[in-house]
């Protein structure tokens, strides 16, 4: 679906909305949001909010380096918050074994050779979890897309932003990644 941009709206500035992520995630990388969260509320947010006092109180605003530092760092800290808190209400974990667990799910641990022979693990997780140190990736990926639904050794054409890959799938596993 092509969106147009509003009447009026400089061609050169205006993106579409972006895609909706989904909403799924693993009960531990809930567990982790949720901590965050608390962390950002408890321990970030009144420490800035102290700094950010202490800076006032050294005058001249208009030249403080430091006032501004830590406005900005205020804002940053309130839109996590206010993403964090809207976002843990809509997500939906997904925990367990799917009923067939020879197949490509949420949440698998999948091993996937590549056509020079290498091979790479990966975990398919939520977009609010992806670590690209860990290969955890996320379900809407185009390598997440392109995996599920896969068996142990098929062979899989995944179309990614660096060109088509072929993969074939040498293991499949659903115990916790963490």
């Amino acid at each position: 679906m092509q969106s147009n941009p509003p009447e009026g709206c400089l061609m050169g500035r205006w993106r579409p909305p972006p895609p909706q992520s989904s909403p799924y995630v693993t009960p531990d990388g809930l567990k982790r949001l949720k901590t965050e969260l608390k962390e950002l509320w408890r321990v970030q947010r009144p420490e800035v909010v102290k700094a950010l006092a202490a800076a006032a109180a050294e005058g001249d605003r208009s030249e403080n380096a430091e006032y501004t530092y830590r406005k900005k760092q205020l804002g940053g800290i309130d839109r996590r918050i206010r993403y964090l808190s809207r976002r843990i209400d809509i997500l939906k974990p997904v925990a367990g074994t799917p009923a067939d667990p020879d197949k490509v799910f949420f949440g698998a641990i999948v091993t996937v050779e590549d056509a020079d022979g290498s091979e790479t693990t990966y975990r398919i997780v939520g977009p609010d979890e992806i670590d690209a140190k860990r290969n955890w990736i996320s379900i809407d990926s185009p390598l997440a897309r392109g995996l599920l639904g896969s068996r142990l050794d098929d062979e899989v054409r995944v179309e990614t932003p660096g060109g088509g890959r072929r993969l074939v799938v040498v293991e499949i596993d659903y115990s916790a990644g963490d």
